[in-house]
């Protein structure tokens, strides 16, 4: 690569060979050597010759054009390159607009700090919303036969969800039951109603404690992992490249998900429900001195098929809402790390306090309806 020269021929300042910062560069006194000087003299500047060059060239020129208006001497700069020409123009921009530090500003008003949250507050509802839309709409195409989704892809979602989750469920299951079965016989063995230990596991359990134990741990497993995995493809950008090809996010990436969590979480509830009543019955045997044949017509003589329709329709509903909370907040997370550690973290407790919520309303519900 030719080193870099500013000579003066014929009337015209011609700028040559490659400029880089390492490169050795003529000074802006020597590249004005046999210029004639003059009060408006216009000085035209040619650069056909230039090879490579970097930001150092452009402040050769800003020194140069200063030097060369304090001599009198106009540079013109027309004939510079298109990316030279984009650079001069941000600089000229940063010098008439600088920026202004920021000025201290006092703490807002308790009026004024309500409003922003409650502003923020609707934003973010209202972005929700145009999520389940989309989601929906998604739904609808797949439902009438013009979803994008891969079949593959459903395939790896529903073992994810599913048969992966199998041993974290059965161990928490059993042990919930252990626990239940435990707390119930102290009161029971005062009444000497030992064998209703049945009906405390089986209602407990089937009704609620199964459902909303599968949906907790699921938010911790999948929806946490369905915000990192989404996150992280945002973060580098594969988000935009399916978008840049006309893929639907929503049903290339978003739909395996949400249909592998909602169809999962109601087998895996009754997978707990077993286990848990298992769990049960090792005290009701080890510990009340039972025996599995007076446990289990004990639990069937007292169960109804309501408690079990419940629990599986409420643990159908938090599959729902943990897929939702895992992918918005994997879609709407931000284009850094920390961004997508934020997301993980905002999946868990969203789908958390979802849960929390929905359980209190169908438990109310299924009372007042006496279900």
């Amino acid at each position: 690569m030719a080193q870099p020269q500013a000579t003066f021929q014929e009337g015209r300042l011609q700028l040559s060979g490659c400029w880089r910062r390492s490169a050795l560069r003529p000074t802006p006194e020597e590249a004005l050597q046999g210029v004639p000087l003059g009060q408006g003299a216009t000085l035209p500047l040619q650069a056909d010759g230039l090879e490579e060059w970097d930001t150092s060239l452009l402040i050769f020129l800003d020194t140069l054009q200063n030097l060369a208006q304090r001599r009198g001497v106009t540079l013109d700069l027309s004939a510079l390159p298109e990316g030279l020409q984009t650079l001069r123009k941000l600089q000229e921009q940063g010098r008439k607009n600088p920026p202004q530090e920021a000025k201290a500003t006092s703490p807002h008003s308790f009026l004024a700090r309500w409003g922003t949250a409650t502003l923020d507050t609707l934003r973010l509802f209202l972005d929700l919303l145009q999520f389940v839309g989309e989601l929906l709409m998604a739904l609808g195409r797949l439902l009438t036969g013009r979803g994008a989704m891969r079949r593959e892809d459903l395939h790896r979602q529903l073992c994810a969800c599913g048969p992966s989750a199998l041993p974290i469920i059965a161990l928490i299951s059993f042990l919930m039951g252990l626990v239940l079965a435990f707390v119930g016989s102290i009161p029971l063995k005062w009444f000497q109603a030992q064998p209703y230990v049945a009906s405390l596991v089986g209602i407990g359990m089937l009704r609620l404690m199964s459902p909303v134990m599968v949906g907790i741990v699921m938010a911790g497993r999948t929806s946490a992992a369905y915000a990192a995995e989404l996150g992280t493809m945002k973060a580098n950008e594969e988000l935009d490249a399916f978008q840049t090809q006309g893929i639907s996010l929503m049903d290339f990436l978003v739909m395996p998900r949400f249909l592998a969590m909602s169809l999962m979480l109601p087998l895996l509830c009754l997978f707990a429900d077993v286990v848990s009543i298992l769990g049960g019955m090792v005290v009701a045997i080890l510990d009340l001195g039972l025996t599995a044949h007076a446990y289990w017509n004990t639990l069937v003589s007292t169960t109804r098929i309501n408690d079990l329709v419940v629990g599986v329709v409420t643990c159908a509903i938090l599959g729902v809402l943990d897929a939702l909370c895992g992918c918005y907040q994997g879609m709407r997370c931000g284009r850094n790390a920390a961004a997508v550690g934020r997301a993980t973290t905002s999946a868990v407790v969203y789908s958390i306090v979802c849960i929390v919520i929905a359980t209190s309303l169908i438990t109310v519900i299924t009372v007042v309806l006496k279900y």
